[in-house]
């Protein structure tokens, strides 16, 4: 088994912002040689989250919506009371920081509308690392 690891460097600008890096996920895997296996993708910190989504302008203001009518924010959480972003925090709880694909034929394998996103859930824009492992074997 052979594993391989790469990183998607992301300057962002806060507040829910949602980054299409499907294309990054699948030249990480190309770099690696790897074909059939798993890849992992990762964001370290506690304000942001990777998931999938049919990345297509209506869909994304509608998430973005979605995320702001269930984690209203400024309604007295307590966190706010040390920091102005637990809104944040609690939306990016309700999501994930990582996911996991398989891997076939040196593809993830993904449905024909599905891609994988970064969403930036914190108040202030950040320089983000986004971890992407591969695990599996060569031909």
């Amino acid at each position: 088994m052979v594993v391989y690891s790469t990183e998607i460097d992301l300057d962002t600008e806060g507040e829910i912002q949602i980054f299409d890096i499907t294309l990054n996920v699948r030249n990480a895997i190309k770099d690696s040689g790897i074909t059939k296996g798993l890849v992992n993708v990762f964001v370290p910190g506690a304000t942001g989250a990777i998931t999938t989504l049919e990345y297509e302008p209506r869909l994304v203001q509608d998430t973005i919506n979605m995320l702001k009518k269930l984690v209203p924010m400024g309604i007295g959480y307590q966190h706010d009371y040390q920091d102005d972003n637990a809104h944040s925090h609690l939306r990016a709880s309700l999501l994930s920081p990582e996911l996991t694909i398989p891997v076939i034929d040196g593809a993830p394998v993904l449905g024909t509308w599905q891609q994988v996103v970064f969403l930036e859930l914190d108040t202030r824009g950040r320089e983000r690392k986004i971890i992407v492992t591969v695990m599996g074997d060569k031909k």
